[in-house]
């Protein structure tokens, strides 16, 4: 007789979805035939991956051995850029793993997380996976109200989470006013901050590395899925007080970081060159994105990424599939918890005006 599986996972599991990642565009192929699309529905880099990443993974051989689980040189590597040490950083299979393994070593049930709303989708999740209540505060303008989250802090406040730049938005927040905020926070409440697109951003952007000396319970978090073309292989990392990184290794998955994984990270770090280029890609095309929104008459968040969140005629959803019928695989927001905008990753000059264009259609078709 097979159990009722429903009377035996834990409550907590019971009430989750599982992730969604966004359409592929195998999956788009099937379903309206194109024989091309351009997938911008990721983030990835549109210019593929760090050469020297690709060349070193070439060379890897005796796949039958497992990795040196304790990554030292690749952790050294990653801690020298801001001063700090191998006892600093903990890596993880994408920085996803870096925060459930933070979240495994620090929260108890009833325990709270104050967030923003929308933000990344893991992160509530993952707090009600170990029985911690997401304080969601919503966004103002699309961006952090770090007043309000401060606000939202109480005595059962153990993580406080702050994604900049802000994933589905793409904002920043200011960093006077986030120094503010960093200064505000009661010691003994964690700060987690999120900076998958840090290398996107700015200058004048809240340097999140900076508090890891200034402020004990901090913890910083960057991957290299994103610039150096990584994605598939996963491959992040946390940067916080030795103290707290020890007891998140307590309980952080031996081996959790492949052998390919960590060569290509290594090697990524050396290829100067493909940064450069990613880079100037990126800036090109919001040069080239944001005035041709404008002219559309479509609002586009500041972008501190690489990616832009666009309103849209209609709903979302319905922005979505027409994109699809275009041949363009993008992110709806209404999965995201923003809806009315589509999630567009910047791409090459090619790749934005194919976005241009359709959403030119869009908005005449809407007229």
């Amino acid at each position: 007789m097979k159990p009722d599986y429903s009377k035996l996972v834990r409550p907590q599991v019971a009430s989750m979805k599982p992730y969604t990642p966004g359409t592929t565009v195998s999956q788009a192929r099937k379903k309206y035939g194109l024989e091309t699309f351009v997938k911008l529905s990721s983030n990835e880099n549109p210019l593929g991956t760090a050469p020297k990443a690709a060349a070193a993974l070439r060379e890897i051989g005796d796949l039958q051995i497992y990795v040196d689980d304790d990554h030292h040189e690749l952790r050294r590597r990653l801690a020298e850029p801001y001063g700090l040490g191998v006892e600093h950083v903990m890596v993880g299979h994408g920085s996803n793993d870096v925060v459930r393994t933070l979240f495994s070593a620090f929260l108890a049930a009833g325990d709270e997380v104050v967030m923003a709303d929308p933000t990344f989708s893991l992160f509530p999740k993952d707090a009600i996976l170990f029985g911690a209540v997401p304080v969601r505060v919503p966004l103002r303008e699309g961006v952090h109200d770090l007043d309000a989250m401060l606000a939202a802090i109480t005595p059962k406040t153990k993580i406080v989470v702050v994604v900049d730049p802000n994933n589905p938005t793409s904002t920043r927040v200011d960093r006077d006013a986030f120094d503010r905020f960093a200064r505000a926070l009661p010691a003994n409440a964690i700060l987690v901050l999120d900076q998958a697109y840090r290398e996107y951003m700015p200058a004048g952007s809240v340097a999140g590395t900076d508090y890891v000396a200034s402020r004990p319970a901090t913890v910083v978090l960057r991957t290299h899925s994103k610039l150096y073309g990584l994605a598939s292989l996963r491959f992040g990392y946390g940067l916080g007080d030795p103290e707290l990184i020890a007891y998140a290794q307590r309980v952080r998955l031996p081996f959790n970081v492949s052998r390919p994984a960590a060569v290509a990270a290594l090697a990524a770090l050396d290829d100067e060159e493909f940064v450069r280029r990613s880079l100037e890609t990126n800036a090109l095309g919001k040069a080239y994105l944001y005035p041709a929104l404008a002219k559309l008459g479509l609002h586009a968040y500041p972008s501190a990424a690489n990616f832009v969140a666009v309103a849209v005629p209609g709903t979302a959803s319905e922005a979505y599939e027409a994109m699809l019928q275009r041949g363009i695989v993008t992110r709806s927001g209404d999965a995201l918890g923003m809806p009315g905008r589509l999630r567009i990753t910047i791409g090459t000059p090619e790749q934005n005006a194919l976005v241009v264009e359709a959403l030119g259609s869009l908005v005449a078709s809407a007229a």
